[in-house]
C-alpha cells in the first residue's frame, strides 16, 4: 500500500523559512510527477510547485522566487524549500505523487506564518 509521509510543517515568523519533506513508500515506482498543493482556511486546494523525474520544475506565481523544489529519485523523497514566508503562505500543504496512472496524496501537513 502507498503511504506518503509529510514532515517539516510548524509555526514561523513572517521572513522566516521552512523545509517540507515527502517520502513515498510502499513498494512505488516509476514515480513521474511529484508536486506541492496547499489549502488555506475557505480556499481551494492550489498548486504550488512540480517537478518531474528528469527535474523540470514548475512553480506558482505566488511562490516564484522564494520557494525552490527538489527530489531524490533513489529515496522516493521530494523536498520544498520554503524562504522568505508572508503570512499568505498560511495553508495545509500536501504532496502528490503521479504514477502511471494513479495519483497519491499524502495528509498534509501545517503550516502556519505569523508573529
Amino acid at each position: 500500500q502507498v503511504q506518503l509521509v509529510e514532515s517539516g510543517g510548524g509555526l514561523v515568523q513572517p521572513g522566516g523559512s521552512l523545509r517540507l519533506s515527502c517520502a513515498a513508500s510502499g513498494g512505488i515506482t516509476s514515480i513521474y510527477l511529484m508536486s506541492w498543493y496547499r489549502q488555506a482556511p475557505g480556499k481551494q486546494r492550489e498548486l504550488v510547485a512540480s517537478i518531474t523525474r528528469g527535474g523540470t520544475t514548475n512553480y506558482a506565481g505566488p511562490v516564484k522566487g522564494r520557494f525552490t523544489i527538489s527530489r531524490d529519485n533513489a529515496k522516493n523523497t521530494m523536498y520544498l524549500q520554503m524562504n522568505s514566508l508572508k503570512p499568505e503562505d498560511t495553508a495545509d500543504y500536501y504532496c502528490k505523487v503521479t504514477s502511471g496512472l494513479y495519483d497519491y496524496w499524502g495528509q498534509g501537513t501545517q503550516v502556519t506564518v505569523s508573529s
